[in-house]
Protein backbone atom coordinates (compact mmCIF):
# COMPACT_ATOMS: atom_id res chain seq x y z
CA UNK A 1 0.00 0.00 0.00
CA UNK A 2 1.51 3.30 -1.10
CA UNK A 3 0.78 6.02 1.46
CA UNK A 4 1.67 9.67 1.88
CA UNK A 5 4.77 8.54 3.81
CA UNK A 6 6.20 6.96 0.64
CA UNK A 7 6.36 10.21 -1.35
CA UNK A 8 8.13 13.56 -1.15
CA UNK A 9 5.27 16.05 -1.15
CA UNK A 10 7.30 19.21 -0.55
CA UNK A 11 6.08 22.02 -2.79
CA UNK A 12 3.27 19.89 -4.20
CA UNK A 13 -0.49 20.30 -4.08
CA UNK A 14 -2.12 17.17 -2.70
CA UNK A 15 -5.68 16.66 -3.93
CA UNK A 16 -7.28 14.64 -1.12
CA UNK A 17 -10.63 12.87 -1.32
CA UNK A 18 -11.89 13.09 2.26
CA UNK A 19 -15.22 12.06 3.78
CA UNK A 20 -16.70 15.19 5.34
CA UNK A 21 -20.26 13.86 5.06
CA UNK A 22 -21.10 15.01 8.59
CA UNK A 23 -24.46 15.82 10.21
CA UNK A 24 -25.51 19.48 10.52
CA UNK A 25 -28.23 21.00 12.70
CA UNK A 26 -30.79 23.61 11.62
CA UNK A 27 -28.18 26.33 12.16
CA UNK A 28 -25.78 24.51 9.82
CA UNK A 29 -23.46 23.62 12.69
CA UNK A 30 -21.57 20.32 12.70
CA UNK A 31 -23.11 18.04 15.36
CA UNK A 32 -20.67 15.12 15.00
CA UNK A 33 -17.17 16.04 13.83
CA UNK A 34 -15.62 12.57 14.08
CA UNK A 35 -15.03 12.21 10.33
CA UNK A 36 -13.33 15.60 10.18
CA UNK A 37 -11.19 14.81 13.22
CA UNK A 38 -10.06 11.48 11.74
CA UNK A 39 -8.86 13.22 8.55
CA UNK A 40 -6.62 15.70 10.39
CA UNK A 41 -3.49 13.49 10.74
CA UNK A 42 -3.27 12.98 6.96
CA UNK A 43 -3.74 16.68 6.25
CA UNK A 44 -1.22 17.74 8.89
CA UNK A 45 1.39 15.24 7.69
CA UNK A 46 1.24 16.67 4.15
CA UNK A 47 1.44 20.25 5.41
CA UNK A 48 4.40 19.29 7.62
CA UNK A 49 6.20 17.93 4.55
CA UNK A 50 5.84 21.34 2.94
CA UNK A 51 2.90 20.56 0.72
CA UNK A 52 -0.40 22.35 0.12
CA UNK A 53 -3.76 20.62 0.42
CA UNK A 54 -6.91 20.71 -1.72
CA UNK A 55 -9.79 18.84 -0.07
CA UNK A 56 -12.81 17.44 -1.90
CA UNK A 57 -15.83 15.67 -0.45
CA UNK A 58 -19.56 15.17 -0.72
CA UNK A 59 -22.16 16.11 1.89
CA UNK A 60 -25.62 14.58 1.94
CA UNK A 61 -27.56 13.73 -1.18
CA UNK A 62 -28.22 16.88 -3.20
CA UNK A 63 -29.90 16.45 -6.56
CA UNK A 64 -27.03 17.62 -8.75
CA UNK A 65 -27.23 21.36 -8.05
CA UNK A 66 -26.54 23.82 -5.25
CA UNK A 67 -28.51 23.43 -2.01
CA UNK A 68 -27.58 25.61 0.97
CA UNK A 69 -28.13 22.84 3.53
CA UNK A 70 -25.55 20.66 1.77
CA UNK A 71 -22.83 23.28 1.32
CA UNK A 72 -19.41 22.27 2.61
CA UNK A 73 -18.72 25.88 3.60
CA UNK A 74 -20.52 24.95 6.84
CA UNK A 75 -17.66 22.65 7.88
CA UNK A 76 -14.86 25.19 7.35
CA UNK A 77 -15.07 26.54 10.91
CA UNK A 78 -14.71 23.08 12.47
CA UNK A 79 -11.86 22.22 10.11
CA UNK A 80 -10.14 25.52 10.86
CA UNK A 81 -10.37 24.88 14.61
CA UNK A 82 -8.68 21.50 14.25
CA UNK A 83 -5.94 22.69 11.89
CA UNK A 84 -5.51 26.04 13.66
CA UNK A 85 -5.35 27.91 10.37
CA UNK A 86 -7.54 29.71 7.85
CA UNK A 87 -9.33 27.46 5.36
CA UNK A 88 -9.82 28.80 1.85
CA UNK A 89 -13.12 27.79 0.23
CA UNK A 90 -13.75 27.10 -3.45
CA UNK A 91 -17.41 27.95 -4.05
CA UNK A 92 -17.71 25.61 -7.08
CA UNK A 93 -15.43 22.59 -7.23
CA UNK A 94 -14.86 23.03 -10.98
CA UNK A 95 -15.48 26.78 -11.15
CA UNK A 96 -12.96 29.24 -12.59
CA UNK A 97 -12.37 30.88 -9.22
CA UNK A 98 -11.66 27.54 -7.53
CA UNK A 99 -9.03 26.72 -10.15
CA UNK A 100 -7.37 30.10 -9.57
CA UNK A 101 -7.35 29.38 -5.83
CA UNK A 102 -5.78 25.93 -6.17
CA UNK A 103 -3.22 27.15 -8.70
CA UNK A 104 -2.02 29.89 -6.34
CA UNK A 105 -1.88 27.76 -3.17
CA UNK A 106 1.33 28.12 -1.19
CA UNK A 107 2.92 25.37 0.94
CA UNK A 108 1.03 25.05 4.23
CA UNK A 109 -2.26 26.36 2.81
CA UNK A 110 -5.56 24.47 2.67
CA UNK A 111 -8.39 24.82 0.17
CA UNK A 112 -11.74 23.06 0.62
CA UNK A 113 -13.81 22.62 -2.54
CA UNK A 114 -17.59 22.87 -2.57
CA UNK A 115 -19.74 19.73 -2.46
CA UNK A 116 -18.85 17.43 -5.36
CA UNK A 117 -22.44 16.19 -5.63
CA UNK A 118 -23.66 19.61 -6.68
CA UNK A 119 -22.58 18.17 -10.05
CA UNK A 120 -24.43 15.03 -11.14
CA UNK A 121 -21.30 13.93 -12.99
CA UNK A 122 -19.70 13.01 -9.65
CA UNK A 123 -21.91 10.02 -8.87
CA UNK A 124 -22.00 8.99 -12.53
CA UNK A 125 -18.22 8.58 -12.49
CA UNK A 126 -17.91 11.01 -15.40
CA UNK A 127 -14.36 11.00 -16.79
CA UNK A 128 -14.36 14.59 -18.05
CA UNK A 129 -15.52 15.82 -14.63
CA UNK A 130 -12.84 13.70 -12.94
CA UNK A 131 -10.18 15.17 -15.21
CA UNK A 132 -11.25 18.69 -14.23
CA UNK A 133 -11.02 17.77 -10.54
CA UNK A 134 -7.55 16.35 -11.15
CA UNK A 135 -6.34 19.76 -12.32
CA UNK A 136 -6.52 20.96 -8.69
CA UNK A 137 -3.56 18.84 -7.59
CA UNK A 138 -0.13 17.48 -8.42
CA UNK A 139 -0.68 14.22 -6.50
CA UNK A 140 -3.84 12.31 -5.59
CA UNK A 141 -4.63 11.03 -2.09
CA UNK A 142 -7.66 8.89 -1.24
CA UNK A 143 -8.53 9.05 2.45
CA UNK A 144 -12.28 8.43 2.22
CA UNK A 145 -12.85 4.77 3.06
CA UNK A 146 -16.57 5.39 3.59
CA UNK A 147 -16.98 6.01 -0.15
CA UNK A 148 -14.35 3.54 -1.42
CA UNK A 149 -17.07 1.13 -2.60
CA UNK A 150 -18.39 3.74 -5.06
CA UNK A 151 -16.81 4.18 -8.49
CA UNK A 152 -17.49 7.92 -8.42
CA UNK A 153 -15.46 10.55 -10.25
CA UNK A 154 -13.56 11.75 -7.17
CA UNK A 155 -13.12 8.38 -5.44
CA UNK A 156 -11.92 6.30 -8.36
CA UNK A 157 -11.80 7.94 -11.81
CA UNK A 158 -9.70 10.99 -10.84
CA UNK A 159 -6.82 8.71 -9.83
CA UNK A 160 -6.29 7.87 -13.52
CA UNK A 161 -4.90 11.32 -14.16
CA UNK A 162 -2.03 11.12 -11.67
CA UNK A 163 1.32 9.39 -11.77
CA UNK A 164 1.64 9.78 -8.00
CA UNK A 165 -1.41 8.42 -6.18
CA UNK A 166 -1.58 7.12 -2.62
CA UNK A 167 -3.62 6.35 0.49
CA UNK A 168 -4.03 8.66 3.44
CA UNK A 169 -3.83 7.31 6.98
CA UNK A 170 -7.55 6.48 7.29
CA UNK A 171 -7.48 4.32 4.17
CA UNK A 172 -4.21 2.72 5.24
CA UNK A 173 -5.54 1.83 8.69
CA UNK A 174 -8.92 0.62 7.40
CA UNK A 175 -7.43 -1.71 4.79
CA UNK A 176 -4.70 -2.96 7.15
CA UNK A 177 -7.23 -3.68 9.93
CA UNK A 178 -9.61 -5.50 7.60
CA UNK A 179 -6.78 -7.53 6.09
CA UNK A 180 -5.62 -8.47 9.58
CA UNK A 181 -9.09 -9.75 10.46
CA UNK A 182 -10.03 -11.42 7.19
CA UNK A 183 -6.77 -12.86 5.93
CA UNK A 184 -4.36 -13.03 8.87
CA UNK A 185 -6.54 -13.65 11.94
CA UNK A 186 -5.19 -15.06 15.17
CA UNK A 187 -7.49 -17.91 16.08
CA UNK A 188 -10.09 -18.53 17.28
CA UNK A 189 -11.71 -15.91 15.01
CA UNK A 190 -15.28 -14.92 15.94
CA UNK A 191 -17.65 -12.88 13.77
CA UNK A 192 -20.53 -11.23 15.66
CA UNK A 193 -23.31 -10.35 13.22
CA UNK A 194 -26.55 -8.59 14.11
CA UNK A 195 -28.97 -6.03 12.79
CA UNK A 196 -32.46 -6.21 11.43
CA UNK A 197 -32.25 -8.17 8.19
CA UNK A 198 -30.53 -11.27 6.89
CA UNK A 199 -30.78 -9.88 3.35
CA UNK A 200 -28.11 -7.28 4.07
CA UNK A 201 -25.74 -9.79 5.67
CA UNK A 202 -26.08 -13.02 3.70
CA UNK A 203 -22.95 -12.44 1.60
CA UNK A 204 -21.03 -11.54 4.75
CA UNK A 205 -22.19 -14.74 6.46
CA UNK A 206 -21.25 -16.78 3.39
CA UNK A 207 -17.74 -15.31 3.27
CA UNK A 208 -17.31 -15.71 7.03
CA UNK A 209 -18.12 -19.42 6.73
CA UNK A 210 -14.81 -19.72 4.85
CA UNK A 211 -12.83 -17.62 7.33
CA UNK A 212 -14.24 -17.63 10.87
CA UNK A 213 -14.21 -20.31 13.58
CA UNK A 214 -17.38 -18.96 15.24
CA UNK A 215 -20.27 -16.91 13.86
CA UNK A 216 -22.62 -15.38 16.43
CA UNK A 217 -26.00 -14.31 15.04
CA UNK A 218 -28.19 -11.79 16.87
CA UNK A 219 -30.60 -8.95 16.16
CA UNK A 220 -33.78 -9.23 14.12
CA UNK A 221 -31.99 -11.40 11.56
CA UNK A 222 -31.77 -14.29 14.05
CA UNK A 223 -35.48 -15.06 13.69
CA UNK A 224 -35.16 -15.95 10.01
CA UNK A 225 -32.66 -18.61 11.10
CA UNK A 226 -34.82 -19.77 14.01
CA UNK A 227 -37.89 -20.17 11.78
CA UNK A 228 -35.81 -21.91 9.10
CA UNK A 229 -34.89 -24.49 11.75
CA UNK A 230 -38.55 -25.07 12.67
CA UNK A 231 -38.90 -22.65 15.60
CA UNK A 232 -42.03 -20.66 16.49
CA UNK A 233 -41.17 -16.95 16.41
CA UNK A 234 -44.57 -15.30 17.01
CA UNK A 235 -44.71 -11.81 15.47
CA UNK A 236 -40.92 -11.43 15.30
CA UNK A 237 -39.28 -10.02 12.19
CA UNK A 238 -38.69 -12.65 9.49
CA UNK A 239 -37.69 -12.70 5.82
CA UNK A 240 -39.74 -15.56 4.43
CA UNK A 241 -37.94 -15.57 1.09
CA UNK A 242 -34.62 -16.25 2.83
CA UNK A 243 -35.64 -19.21 5.01
CA UNK A 244 -34.08 -21.74 2.64
CA UNK A 245 -30.94 -19.61 2.29
CA UNK A 246 -30.60 -19.45 6.08
CA UNK A 247 -31.03 -23.23 6.34
CA UNK A 248 -28.30 -23.76 3.73
CA UNK A 249 -25.96 -21.48 5.72
CA UNK A 250 -26.54 -23.60 8.84
CA UNK A 251 -25.84 -26.78 6.85
CA UNK A 252 -22.70 -25.28 5.30
CA UNK A 253 -21.42 -24.28 8.74
CA UNK A 254 -21.82 -27.88 9.94
CA UNK A 255 -19.96 -29.23 6.90
CA UNK A 256 -17.09 -26.79 7.41
CA UNK A 257 -16.85 -27.27 11.15
CA UNK A 258 -17.74 -23.61 11.84
CA UNK A 259 -19.79 -22.97 14.98
CA UNK A 260 -22.83 -20.91 13.90
CA UNK A 261 -24.32 -19.80 17.22
CA UNK A 262 -27.91 -18.64 17.56
CA UNK A 263 -29.47 -17.20 20.74
CA UNK A 264 -31.35 -19.62 22.98
CA UNK A 265 -33.52 -17.02 24.73
CA UNK A 266 -34.95 -13.64 23.89
CA UNK A 267 -36.69 -10.65 25.48
CA UNK A 268 -40.13 -10.55 23.89
CA UNK A 269 -42.60 -7.67 23.73
CA UNK A 270 -46.28 -7.34 22.86
CA UNK A 271 -45.57 -4.33 20.63
CA UNK A 272 -42.62 -2.56 19.03
CA UNK A 273 -42.20 0.13 21.68
CA UNK A 274 -40.01 0.82 24.69
CA UNK A 275 -43.02 0.79 27.03
CA UNK A 276 -44.28 -2.58 25.76
CA UNK A 277 -45.05 -5.41 28.15
CA UNK A 278 -42.04 -7.71 28.04
CA UNK A 279 -40.90 -11.10 29.30
CA UNK A 280 -38.28 -13.74 28.67
CA UNK A 281 -38.93 -16.58 26.21
CA UNK A 282 -37.13 -19.46 24.63
CA UNK A 283 -36.14 -18.22 21.20
CA UNK A 284 -38.07 -20.93 19.35
CA UNK A 285 -41.33 -20.93 21.36
CA UNK A 286 -42.45 -17.30 21.16
CA UNK A 287 -46.23 -16.91 21.67
CA UNK A 288 -48.43 -15.54 18.90
CA UNK A 289 -48.61 -11.73 18.93
CA UNK A 290 -45.26 -11.35 20.73
CA UNK A 291 -41.98 -10.36 19.12
CA UNK A 292 -38.34 -10.80 20.10
CA UNK A 293 -36.54 -7.46 20.50
CA UNK A 294 -33.31 -8.45 22.28
CA UNK A 295 -31.26 -11.48 23.24
CA UNK A 296 -31.69 -12.95 26.73
CA UNK A 297 -29.30 -13.54 29.63
CA UNK A 298 -28.51 -17.17 28.82
CA UNK A 299 -27.58 -16.22 25.26
CA UNK A 300 -25.43 -13.35 26.54
CA UNK A 301 -23.58 -15.72 28.87
CA UNK A 302 -22.90 -18.23 26.08
CA UNK A 303 -21.77 -15.54 23.65
CA UNK A 304 -19.51 -13.85 26.19
CA UNK A 305 -17.80 -17.20 26.86
CA UNK A 306 -17.06 -17.53 23.14
CA UNK A 307 -15.70 -13.96 23.05
CA UNK A 308 -13.40 -14.65 25.99
CA UNK A 309 -11.82 -17.53 24.03
CA UNK A 310 -11.41 -15.46 20.86
CA UNK A 311 -8.20 -13.86 19.58
CA UNK A 312 -9.79 -12.03 16.64
CA UNK A 313 -13.29 -10.47 16.70
CA UNK A 314 -15.32 -8.78 13.96
CA UNK A 315 -18.53 -7.07 15.10
CA UNK A 316 -21.17 -5.79 12.71
CA UNK A 317 -24.73 -5.17 13.90
CA UNK A 318 -26.48 -4.82 17.28
CA UNK A 319 -28.03 -7.72 19.19
CA UNK A 320 -31.41 -6.04 19.68
CA UNK A 321 -33.30 -2.78 19.31
CA UNK A 322 -30.62 -0.90 21.24
CA UNK A 323 -32.20 2.48 20.48
CA UNK A 324 -34.86 1.54 23.08
CA UNK A 325 -33.45 1.40 26.65
CA UNK A 326 -35.52 -1.67 27.55
CA UNK A 327 -34.00 -3.65 24.68
CA UNK A 328 -30.37 -2.51 24.71
CA UNK A 329 -28.96 -4.92 27.29
CA UNK A 330 -27.86 -7.58 24.80
CA UNK A 331 -25.93 -5.06 22.71
CA UNK A 332 -24.30 -3.53 25.80
CA UNK A 333 -23.27 -6.92 27.21
CA UNK A 334 -21.81 -8.15 23.92
CA UNK A 335 -19.93 -4.85 23.55
CA UNK A 336 -18.60 -5.33 27.09
CA UNK A 337 -17.53 -8.86 26.18
CA UNK A 338 -15.64 -7.60 23.13
CA UNK A 339 -13.99 -4.88 25.23
CA UNK A 340 -12.91 -7.40 27.87
CA UNK A 341 -11.55 -9.80 25.27
CA UNK A 342 -9.65 -6.91 23.68
CA UNK A 343 -8.11 -6.03 27.06
CA UNK A 344 -6.86 -9.62 27.24
CA UNK A 345 -5.09 -9.33 23.89
CA UNK A 346 -7.69 -10.02 21.20
CA UNK A 347 -7.80 -7.85 18.06
CA UNK A 348 -11.32 -6.41 17.66
CA UNK A 349 -12.73 -4.59 14.64
CA UNK A 350 -16.12 -2.88 14.90
CA UNK A 351 -17.86 -1.64 11.75
CA UNK A 352 -21.26 -0.74 10.34
CA UNK A 353 -23.42 2.26 11.23
CA UNK A 354 -25.38 0.76 14.14
CA UNK A 355 -22.39 -1.02 15.69
CA UNK A 356 -20.33 2.16 15.55
CA UNK A 357 -23.26 4.13 17.00
CA UNK A 358 -23.46 1.58 19.82
CA UNK A 359 -19.77 1.71 20.78
CA UNK A 360 -19.91 5.50 20.69
CA UNK A 361 -23.12 5.60 22.74
CA UNK A 362 -21.62 3.40 25.45
CA UNK A 363 -18.15 5.03 25.27
CA UNK A 364 -16.39 1.86 24.16
CA UNK A 365 -14.78 3.23 20.96
CA UNK A 366 -11.34 3.65 22.56
CA UNK A 367 -11.54 0.21 24.20
CA UNK A 368 -11.67 -1.87 21.02
CA UNK A 369 -8.79 -2.27 18.57
CA UNK A 370 -10.31 -0.45 15.59
CA UNK A 371 -13.59 1.26 14.70
CA UNK A 372 -14.22 1.39 10.95
CA UNK A 373 -15.37 4.67 9.38
CA UNK A 374 -17.06 2.93 6.47
CA UNK A 375 -20.42 1.18 6.74
CA UNK A 376 -21.20 0.02 3.21
CA UNK A 377 -17.53 -0.07 2.20
CA UNK A 378 -16.61 -2.19 5.19
CA UNK A 379 -19.46 -4.63 4.50
CA UNK A 380 -18.44 -5.05 0.86
CA UNK A 381 -14.83 -5.64 1.88
CA UNK A 382 -15.98 -8.28 4.38
CA UNK A 383 -18.09 -9.85 1.63
CA UNK A 384 -14.84 -10.36 -0.28
CA UNK A 385 -15.43 -7.70 -2.92
CA UNK A 386 -12.76 -5.44 -4.41
CA UNK A 387 -13.48 -1.80 -3.61
CA UNK A 388 -13.08 0.55 -6.62
CA UNK A 389 -11.51 3.27 -4.45
CA UNK A 390 -8.86 0.84 -3.19
CA UNK A 391 -8.19 -0.70 -6.60
CA UNK A 392 -7.69 2.79 -8.11
CA UNK A 393 -4.61 3.20 -5.90
CA UNK A 394 -3.27 -0.34 -5.72
CA UNK A 395 -3.84 -1.06 -9.41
Amino acid sequence: MKTIDDFNLQGKRALIRVDFNVPLNDNFEVTDDNRIKKAIPTIEAILKQGGAVVLMSHLGRPKGSYEEKYSLKHVTRTLSEYLKKEIKFGADCIGEEAFKQSASLKPGEVLLLENLRFHKEETKGDEAFAEKLAAHGDVYVNDAFGTAHRAHASTTIAAKFFEEKMFGYIMKDEVASLEKVLNKPRRPFTAVLGGAKVSGKMEVIDNMLDKADNIIIGGGMMFTFIKALGGKIGASMVEEDLLETAKKAVDKAKRKGVRLLLPVDTIIADKFANDADRKISSVDTIPEGWMGLDIGEESIKRFQNILMESKTILWNGPMGVFEMPNFENGTIKIAEGIVKSTSLGAFSLVGGGDSVAAVNKYHFADKVSYVSTGGGAMLEYVEGKTLPGVAAITG
